[in-house]
């Protein structure tokens, strides 16, 4: 029974000076976390309807000041600073995004990294946000499937070409490809069953946030049948689990694993230096040594 462990480390307004990036990568990599995890959301507001699936009162946990780093940007500092960490999106909000920059930002940062990028996607629940970077909130599923279609596209075909219902891309060609072959892994992030539909189609993981270990019994379950739709099992795919703002005991991390966990991302939230070395030491202890334990 093994996991890896990595961090999960929101930047944006507060905490994204360079000091506290080279921190958090050469600090993550130099006490043996396998990844870093970064999230999206290009612009945030004070009032909106939308619901934020992740809290009791459907309202996102910070302010339309919080901001936050794009992150495949972020995560190329990161690059920058490390050598062996993996680096993820957690997540990359596909549908709102051009697929072919999208694409050409993955394989650049996958390139200078030497092969390290784990590209965690999902549809987004911010109508509102949407709606500021003029692109539909309706059919994001679909645009989704068809924006990861052109980057699969792009990445591992000499000339590339897509022809959808959402999106067209006539013949054309991106270099440098990817490191990874035939392109970084693809984590879906998502509890709903088309999320779970969308891993066994064009996945190769599961993202899931805020859960602990008693609530994946369910969830797993529907994947794995999902996925048998698909001729294709559980040993497929890597399951990545943010407990998010739940803390976790060394006792949890075990439960974790035999839950069916393959990596645990823990949220590290820190605003200056002492803190964030002070919480990535205290993760340590409490996640990544346990977890190094179980062999």
């Amino acid at each position: 029974m093994r996991m890896d462990v990595g961090v999960f480390v929101p930047l944006g307004n507060g905490n994204a000076s360079p000091e506290i990036l080279r921190a958090v990568g050469r600090g993550a990599e130099e006490r043996g976390f396998e990844s870093i995890w970064v999230p999206e959301h290009v612009v945030l507001f004070e009032e909106y309807e939308s619901s934020y699936p992740y809290s009791p009162d459907g309202k996102f946990p910070g302010g339309a000041d919080s901001g936050m780093l794009e992150p495949l940007t972020a995560l190329t500092y990161l690059a920058a600073v490390t050598d062996r960490v993996r680096l993820g999106t957690a997540i990359c909000l596909v549908p709102q995004r051009n697929p072919v920059y999208t694409a050409k930002q993955v394989t650049d940062l996958d390139s200078i990294s030497g092969g390290r990028v784990e590209f965690g996607v999902g549809v987004g629940w911010l109508r509102e946000e949407f709606e500021a970077v003029a692109m539909p909130f309706e059919r994001r599923g679909q645009r989704a499937d068809e924006h990861l279609a052109v980057m699969k596209a792009l990445w591992s075909e000499g000339t590339s070409e897509f022809h959808g219902e959402l999106y067209d891309l006539p013949p054309c060609s991106m270099y440098p490809k990817p490191v990874q072959a035939p392109h970084p892994p693809i984590h879906v992030g998502g509890e709903s069953d088309a999320a779970m539909r969308r891993v066994a189609r064009l996945g190769q993981g599961w993202l899931s946030f805020n859960r602990l270990p008693g609530d994946l019994a369910e969830p797993l379950g529907r994947l794995d049948a999902i996925l048998g739709e698909h001729d294709r099992r559980r040993d497929d795919v890597v399951v990545t689990v943010c407990p998010y703002f739940n803390p976790v005991t060394p006792e949890m991390v075990e439960q974790y694993a035999e839950a069916g966990v393959d990596r645990l991302i823990v949220l590290c939230l820190a605003f200056d230096l002492d803190t964030l070395h002070s919480q990535l030491d205290g993760l340590v202890n409490d996640v990544l040594a346990p977890a190094q334990a179980l062999g």
